[in-house]
């Protein structure tokens, strides 16, 4: 579903991805963790072109990433993603947060826009809030609105960017959990996270990052039992700690 190949990225001086290869088959969930500044986040980024790189490739379906002949808007409509922070439209409802992309870049009808969205509130949960603004509802709810809004383009794979971290502690779970069902009925998902609890209740592979490069990749069950490398065992000694 998703390939990586020998990706590299800098911002001027600064090499924020280094020779990074990976590959997520479809149906996959893969948990990617390490320290703040790692590069986790601008490797999924990179994954939908929202961040250009200098070299390397990556494919999604098949369709190169990089290249510049690819219709960027259309790569986009087919991989759902996920901020740390919700980024809805706070003037708009949220059925109209949901609607708005289907809409204009699936060319869907209003009423099919609508019937869409009413049903995916009701599976995270928020069926009786379509009609509020996102400043009504908490941090959870609005992240779940902000998975909603991604399903609504029907999207092969999903990229979560730290859902949870700007989350207060009680909300956590209700995105979480979220999160799980749409693993558990087969949803292809890169997920940048610190929830250890999660990744491994439901991960099937965990990339561990550390100055922009892939450190350490195992099936997750061996990368909590036994890490490989030094780093990897300092950083779960730690965040394992809590």
């Amino acid at each position: 579903m998703i390939a990586i190949d020998d990706l590299s990225k800098a911002y001027g001086s600064l090499q924020v991805l280094k020779n990074c290869t990976t590959s997520v088959a479809r149906g996959e969930v893969v948990v990617v963790c390490g320290p703040s500044g790692s590069g986790k986040s601008t490797l999924i980024k990179c994954v939908n072109g929202l961040e250009p790189f200098q070299s390397g490739s990556i494919s999604v379906e098949g369709l190169s990433v990089g290249d510049r002949k690819t219709d960027l808007t259309r790569l986009r409509s087919r991989i759902g993603m996920v901020f740390q922070h919700f980024e809805l439209y706070p003037h708009l409802t949220v059925r109209d947060n949901i609607t708005l992309a289907p809409r204009h870049v699936l060319r869907r009808s209003r009423d099919e826009a609508i019937d869409k969205a009413e049903a995916l509130l009701a599976r995270v949960g928020l069926a009786d809030k379509a009609d509020r603004f996102p400043g009504q509802l908490s941090g959870g709810q609005q992240q779940r609105v902000a998975i909603a809004r991604a399903l609504a383009m029907d999207p092969v794979a999903m990229l979560f960017d730290e859902p949870t971290s700007a989350l207060d502690p009680e909300m956590i779970n209700e995105v979480l959990d979220v999160m799980t069902e749409l693993a558990a009925d087969g949803m292809t998902m890169m997920v940048v996270t610190h929830e250890m609890g999660f990744a491994r209740r439901v991960a099937h592979r965990v990339l561990f990052m550390d100055g922009g490069q892939i450190l350490e990749e195992a099936p997750t069950a061996a990368f909590f039992e036994a890490p490989r490398t030094d780093r990897a065992r300092s950083f779960l000694s730690k965040i394992l700690q809590h």
